[in-house]
């Protein structure tokens, strides 16, 4: 079969190396990298990858912070033709470890902190031995020989790759882990060919260069991150990543590295606005603002828009499963307004080549208003566990759908705005999270005998709240036995006690009524 190397995501970095072989590639902190020096480091820990004594890894996992290593690893990791699991070095180490199985994990691309966490996940066990490739400022502090879970290797000129391999639009590039509903997380696997068909859009409509500056907001482990990297080292342009102090002052945090194009959660924004920095003008340098990953009220991107006069502010959507975005809105304070629906900034227009479809609460085609279905190029190749596919990966009238959970309704032109979810699945500073997944850590976890959690909208996210029933337990001991099972943004902020859940008249928990009540103790109006 002849192999086309331009589908190959990990080709756009040669793109950007070609433009701009001296160029920094990646700032992280109070490092760089050039593109020549990246190009070069990626292909021999490409090399070392693909010469592992156990034979080719199925999966390489770049276990890191976001260090110069770990933006490396993910280049190396594709560079080898191998599917790249981006996974965090503070998640807890039992999580880290079941991500690692299911994934098929069978190598690791590991910075200092992913290394220190590497004889934690020992001792969880990871369903068979993986070859570690080290930094080369942690190879020689590391120990790996505990449970002899994990081989060291060295990357060396002599097996360093010639140029990086191509790959087929079916083989999988990413899997990228979101929250699931029956406690624990889900991998969902993107290919190279979906993420050239999104990129092919990115690549015609913005008119990026090796002259502008990428933020890098989120978690290597989003899908947004995805898109931050590769756009900008297609362009040839500096990728710097944002360090968490520098939300202090946003404005002076642009303006001392010169971004023009950002990317996060709507949530920065209240964040910005808090500190008192994000004044009008404040911002000049940004042509491209990017927003996702929550609901983008109107008040915020107003004040966003006037800080940053020069930047088009473009509200995206889509879920991981279609591989980062499917519709975009550019904002305007009079056509924003007039489609919005609760304050909330439309989702916008479909993307080129993919087909949506609004299901009402039986199933059926609706015209304005239901449940979001997508098709397309876009669509992953489905979630690591087949089972986890069967109700969200689903065959409608002989067609492929993804079901999303999203309830939308479709306006003038052809819009959709956001109304919200139709399971209870909730947004938390960008994360996506199943209730389910908390409820089942309290349960597991926890000595309560049951529990529910709700979101309540809180300043443009969401604040979890879980309510629970048995003994009372001390929020503090019920968080820190929580801390060793979930993520933070999983972690409810408070927990309260009831003798018997609210029932509706379906004889079901009434979450509706339990969310009223969770807004009522933060002190916000119910949603």
């Amino acid at each position: 079969m002849n192999r086309t190397p331009e589908r190959g995501v990990h080709m756009r970095f040669l793109r950007g190396l070609a433009r701009s072989p001296h160029g920094v590639a990646v700032r992280a902190g109070q490092r760089t990298v050039t593109y020549g020096q990246a190009h070069s480091i990626a292909l021999s820990w490409a090399g070392a990858l693909r010469s592992a004594p156990g034979g080719l890894p199925r999966a390489v996992c770049v276990l890191a912070d976001r260090s110069i290593t770990a933006y490396l690893g993910i280049v190396a990791g594709l560079y080898a033709g191998i599917p790249v699991v981006p996974l965090l070095a503070d998640f807890p180490p039992a999580r880290t470890a079941a991500m690692l199985d299911a994934a098929d994990v069978t190598a690791v691309i590991a910075d200092e902190a992913g290394a220190g966490l590497l004889p934690a996940l020992a001792d969880h066990g990871t369903g068979g031995r993986k070859t570690v490739v080290l930094a080369p400022d942690t190879a020689e502090s590391t120990d790996l020989s505990a449970g002899g879970a994990f081989h060291r290797i060295t990357a060396s000129p002599a097996t360093a790759l010639e140029k990086p391999v191509p790959t087929e639009p079916g083989d999988v590039a990413y899997v990228l882990f979101t929250s699931g509903s029956t406690g624990r997380p889900k991998g969902v696997r993107l290919t190279h060919g979906n993420l050239a068909h999104y990129f092919s859009l990115m690549d015609d409509w913005y008119d990026f260069t090796e002259s502008d500056v990428f933020s890098q907001a989120a978690g290597l482990n989003w899908d947004s991150a995805v898109s931050d990297l590769w756009c900008a080292w297609a362009a040839g342009a500096p990728l710097v990543s944002v360090d968490p102090h520098a939300y202090r002052d946003l404005p002076a945090f642009l303006a001392e590295h010169g971004v023009t194009v950002w990317f996060s959660a709507p949530s920065v924004i209240a964040l910005a606005r808090r500190t008192g920095r994000l004044l009008p003008g404040s911002m000049p340098s940004l042509r491209w603002t990017f927003f996702g990953g929550e609901a983008l009220q109107y008040g915020d991107t107003d004040a966003w828009q006037k800080a940053a006069p020069e930047s088009a502010v473009i509200n995206v959507y889509g879920p991981t499963e279609m591989t980062i975005t499917t519709h975009r809105h550019r904002w305007s304070p009079d056509g924003s307004t007039r489609l919005g629906v609760n304050g909330v900034v439309p989702l916008g227009r479909v993307h080129d080549g993919h087909t949506e479809l609004l299901l009402d609460d039986q199933g059926r085609p609706a015209d304005g208003e239901g449940e979001l279905w997508l098709a397309g190029p876009q669509m992953a190749a489905g979630y690591v566990d087949a089972e986890d596919s069967r109700d969200r990966f689903l065959v409608h009238e002989g067609r492929r759908w993804y079901r999303t959970g999203d309830r939308v309704r479709r306006v003038d032109g052809g819009e959709l705005v956001y109304l919200g979810r139709v399971d209870s699945q909730v947004q938390v500073q960008g994360y996506r999270v199943e209730l389910a997944e908390v409820e089942h850590a309290l349960r597991t976890g926890t000595s309560v005998q049951d529990a529910v959690v709700v979101g309540v909208p809180v300043a443009n996210s969401t604040e979890l709240v879980a309510f629970y029933l048995g003994d009372p337990v001390a929020p503090r001991e019920v968080h820190r036995t929580l801390s060793a099972l979930l993520p933070p943004q999983l972690i409810p902020r408070s927990f309260h006690r009831l003798d018997a859940f609210p029932l509706n008249t379906n004889k079901k928990t009434d979450r509706l009524a339990l969310t009223a009540r969770a807004a009522g103790l933060l002190g916000v109006p119910a949603p």
